[in-house]
């Protein structure tokens, strides 16, 4: 019996969606001081920006109720006055200096002098953080959104598209295809295997374009004699993940995607998307990206 089932869920477990399930992570703190500086680089940019806006008012705030320990430190502010103080600390923050109101006492400059490094290194902090955010290489590579099994030259193959939508070029592109599935032991017991299928070409020196990934579904393939409702009770995926080399910004991206046994379709092949225009040049219609057709001899199972 599961020691695990039916515990109640705390507020630090931490929900985790990998593939088609969801995970729940049993005894991870949620959040993790050592890791602040990866957590704000993946959130959201609308959270981001209110934590950055949220940071900066809080410690304007604080300031200003340093300063008002000192009722005569800040000339011109009036005493007691939160929002001058606040304001006289947005402008130290922010090494503004407008003049009209200046630290007086000793107390006020220390603290002004205080306030004008914690600025310095907060603002350092933000610009790298905010370059690191927009210089992050990222890829835009199109999948189509189902995989077909169809034959190729006589061969029962696996297909599924991949497109640069980007206007250059993906350099040394490498794709990797593996498929997930649960397995059972001769002890009974249930385990998440790894297999790799080969490709007919995992390899292109540049996708511009699209690329067609083919893998044959022969005697050595963990495909062979493998029916659609096998996968399913197998709770199978099939994971294809991308690397290369941006040819703009000259560093590694990659993208990943993921199929299940509903997005596979068989006896289907994908419809030409490539071919000749007018003109004499050659056109890639990318809105029949995901389009499929029944293939000859359809009524024979691959």
């Amino acid at each position: 019996m599961n020691k695990y089932r039916g515990r109640p869920r705390s507020r630090r477990d931490l929900t985790m969606r990998v593939g088609s399930r969801t995970f729940r992570k049993m005894g991870v703190p949620r959040f993790n001081w050592g890791d602040l500086y990866h957590q704000l680089l993946t959130i959201s940019w609308p959270l981001f920006l209110a934590l950055i806006g949220l940071a900066y008012t809080a410690t304007n705030a604080l300031f200003a109720l340093a300063y008002l320990a000192d009722p005569h430190g800040i000339v011109n502010a009036r005493p007691g006055s939160f929002g001058d103080a606040f304001f006289f600390s947005v402008q130290t923050m922010a090494t503004i200096g407008y003049g009209v109101m200046t630290p007086l006492t000793t107390y006020a400059n220390t603290l002004a002098v205080i306030e004008a490094l914690t600025g310095l290194l907060g603002f350092a902090v933000v610009a790298g953080l905010v370059f690191t955010r927009f210089s992050h290489p990222t890829a835009r590579v199109l999948f189509s959104r189902i995989a077909v099994v169809c034959p190729f030259n006589g061969v029962p193959t696996l297909m599924f598209r991949m497109a640069n939508q980007r206007h250059n070029r993906i350099l040394e592109a490498r794709v990797r295809v593996t498929l997930l599935k649960d397995e059972v032991s001769l002890e009974g017991e249930t385990m998440r295997r790894f297999h790799d299928l080969r490709l007919i070409r995992s390899q292109t020196p540049a996708l511009a374009l699209t690329w067609t990934v083919m893998h044959p579904i022969d005697q050595r393939s963990c495909l062979a004699g493998v029916a659609a409702d096998e996968l399913n009770k197998a709770d199978a995926e099939i994971l294809v993940t991308l690397t290369g080399l941006d040819e703009t910004v000259s560093q590694i991206v990659h993208a990943r995607y993921s199929y299940f046994p509903g997005n596979l379709s068989w006896n289907k092949r994908f419809v030409d998307i490539i071919g000749p225009a007018e003109n004499g040049e050659r056109y890639i219609d990318y809105t029949r990206f995901h389009d499929v057709e029944t293939t000859p001899n359809a009524d024979r199972p691959v």
